[in-house]
Order: C-alpha cells, then structure tokens, then sequence
C-alpha cells in the first residue's frame, strides 16, 4: 500500500506481523466498540437511575408491584427492596461491568497492536462470557473469531516479534 501512494515500505516492515494485524483488526475493533458503548450504556444508566426523576420512577414502579401482594407482606419487602435498590448498591453492582469492559477496550486495543497475546486472549474470553462481555452476547461474535485468530502459530510468533 506504501508503493502505491509512492512511499517506500520501512525496512523493519515484516510481512507476516503485517498479515498477523490485519487479521485481528476487525474483531479487535468489534471488541472496542462494544466494550466502549456498554461502558457508556451503563454510566448512562446509572445516571439516569441515580438521578432524583429515576429514583421517583423507580419507586413508583416497586410501589405498583408491591400492590399484587398482601400488606403484611408488602412491608418485609418494601424494605429488602430498599437494600437492593439504594444508590450505594446498584452503584457497587455497576462497577464490575464498567471495569470488564473497560479491560475489553484496553486488551482488543492492545491485541490490535500485537501486543500482550495473554490479555488478547483474556479479553477475547471474557466477551464470550454473555453477562461479562460487550453488549450481553453480542461480544461472543469477535470474542470467538480473536480466539481462532490469536491460537493461530503465525499470529502467535507476530506478538513476540518487534
């Protein structure tokens, strides 16, 4: 391609690291694009929850499903929801799934520059995982297609080349 626009390739220029990272952009941009808007989603969300309208909508919504349940009962749980559903808790539920996906952003990134084959591999894994992963499955498309691509010897040798 450097031929083409008249500029001659780098002499450091290996053709298999080359053909390594080009076959790992497209997952590896799948991966950072739906680990990126997960992390986004649920930051969104938890404003949007968090926010005194959404902290009204939510407890509207448990009042009405609290009304199909006899009042003694209502009562214990009103207040278990109230564990569940207080600020401090659905912030703390959050976090591992901003943290997971950020480290899916972070290792596709890293895995679409031929660098650190273990977090390639780790992040590929965890976007298999549907409740861990990108987009609840979704991730399991470019999760799998890393995995094949990263287990390849050829792709192996590019990440310890430099």
């Amino acid at each position: 391609m450097d031929e083409i626009q008249g500029i001659a390739p780098s002499p450091d220029a290996d053709p298999a690291r080359e053909k390594a990272a080009q076959a790992l952009k497209v997952p590896a941009l799948l991966m950072m694009g739906m680990g990126g808007l997960w992390v986004l989603y649920t930051l969104f969300g938890l404003y949007r929850t968090l926010s005194s309208e959404g902290m009204q909508q939510l407890q509207a919504a448990v009042e009405k499903g609290l009304a199909v349940y006899p009042p003694e009962l209502r009562v214990q749980m009103r207040s278990i929801l109230a564990l569940f559903l207080s600020p401090t808790f659905l912030t703390v539920s959050a976090v591992p799934g901003i943290c997971l996906n950020g480290l899916v952003v972070f290792g596709a990134w890293k895995m679409k520059n031929l660098q650190l084959h273990g977090l390639a591999i780790t992040v590929a894994i965890i976007c298999c995982i549907p409740c861990c992963g990108p987009a609840w499955g979704l991730g399991l498309i470019p999760g799998i297609w890393s995995l094949v691509v990263l287990n390849r010897p050829e792709v192996k040798a590019a990440f310890r080349t430099k």
